[in-house]
């Protein structure tokens, strides 16, 4: 059975699928085979006739494009919405069997599989689960992205209280610190990585600037063995 991290965040929009698909294109170099997935995903496109999620594609292209997109996402919904509401303006449901099964090619397939959730790590995937059931069942130890900006030691700290209180307690790999966007006039994105390193018990594994890498450099596939017990 292949091994995983499943890569959470604070909220909507702090960059989960940018860390995710750094972290598998690091892997992929590394030698690594990865598999990623994304169980669903809302605001997706219309490209060539097709529906396609963005998010899909660029974990795809991160991990050197195995298996196939359709693997990646199996459940897309086009409305800038929770997954379950997106689906609901389609007359449709979220498959919530699927959320469970569709990973299981990645892990007869893959030495290590990427799971990205939708949004947060308390956002509903379905009409009764949210991130936090499915990482929960997976198994796998979380990776929480969390944004440079004023508000990031809050938001990240309530993200590991509810981690550490749901389902029994959701292991934590680590926190990365992304900067999604330019934030001028924010002394913060000074001094937050600093303050997540003082006041968190998982450790900060790294920072991201805008459009950049990890500073300082993760050895993943070491971080999954040990986050994973082997």
């Amino acid at each position: 059975m292949a091994r995983g991290l499943f890569i959470t965040g604070t909220g909507t929009g702090v960059g989960k699928t940018y860390v995710a698909a750094l972290v598998a294109r690091e892997m992929r170099e590394a030698g690594v085979r990865v598999g990623v997935y994304k169980p669903v995903a809302s605001a997706c496109e219309t490209r060539n006739g097709e529906l396609v999620s963005p998010d899909a594609v660029a974990l795809w292209e991160g991990a050197g494009r195995p298996g196939t997109l359709e693997r990646v996402c199996p459940q897309m919904f086009k409305a800038p919405l929770a997954p379950h509401l997106a689906a609901r303006a389609e007359g449709k449901r979220v498959n919530a069997m699927l959320l469970r099964e569709g990973i299981d090619f990645w892990r007869e397939t893959s030495d290590v599989v990427l799971v990205e959730g939708a949004g947060g790590l308390m956002s509903p995937i379905g009409d009764d689960d949210y991130n936090a059931d499915l990482a929960a069942e997976l198994g796998y130890p979380l990776v929480v992205v969390a944004t440079n900006e004023l508000g990031a030691i809050n938001a990240t700290l309530q993200t590991l209280i509810a981690a550490t209180t749901y389902c029994d307690g959701l292991d934590v790999a680590g926190i990365v610190l992304n900067s999604p966007i330019r934030r001028g006039g924010d002394p913060s994105v000074e001094s937050n990585a600093d303050e997540l390193a003082r006041r968190c018990v998982p450790p900060l594994l790294a920072v991201v600037e805008h459009g950049g890498g990890f500073e300082p450099e993760v050895d993943w596939a070491g971080l999954c063995d040990a986050a994973c017990g082997e």
